[in-house]
């Protein structure tokens, strides 16, 4: 059985024999890895709690914050490498649905604080649990040495981009 990589790869053998393609191949696996992992892999869990990846990760963001006032919409967005109007848009669903809030800022009048409300902190306390079991049901064909390496190169690769 061959990946989507592969069968390309080895179309692109055919029609280019000239072209390296070990990095093409390689990025096609990751990028096919982390659209199994999101889409069909985590999005079904969230979705039991009404939630989307986006919300889920605000969340959990806000969970392990330090700061017990909250966070800002910048210190979110920047922590969880998304749009600032994607992150107003899961904002204002997340407090909607009653699961977080949004406060003054104690020095800074533009400023808001975004905390997690009662029951938005209740629903990523019964998440994360469930969220790291799956984590560790995705890696099960691989030891924890070959996660931990896979882990060290995917660090290094993103610091070398």
């Amino acid at each position: 059985m061959t990946d989507r990589a592969s069968r390309a790869a080895a179309q692109w053998a055919v029609a280019r024999p000239d072209l390296d393609l070990l990095a093409m191949e390689t990025l096609g696996r990751l990028h096919e890895a982390s659209i199994l992992v999101t889409r069909e892999r985590q999005a079904p869990l969230y979705a039991q709690y009404g939630l989307q990846h986006g919300e889920f990760d605000v969340m959990a963001t806000l969970r392990r914050a330090p700061a017990a006032d909250g966070l800002t919409a910048t210190a979110l967005y920047e922590a969880t490498m998304m749009s600032s109007g994607g992150m107003t848009a899961r904002l204002d669903r997340l407090q909607k649905a009653g699961l977080i809030e949004r406060g003054p800022h104690p020095t800074d009048r533009r400023a808001a604080l975004v905390r997690l409300t009662p029951k938005g902190f209740d629903m990523i306390e019964t998440l994360m649990p469930l969220h790291m079991q799956a984590a560790q049901d995705m890696l099960s064909d691989l030891t924890r040495e070959e996660q931990a390496t896979l882990g060290a190169l995917l660090a290094r690769l993103i610091k070398g981009l």
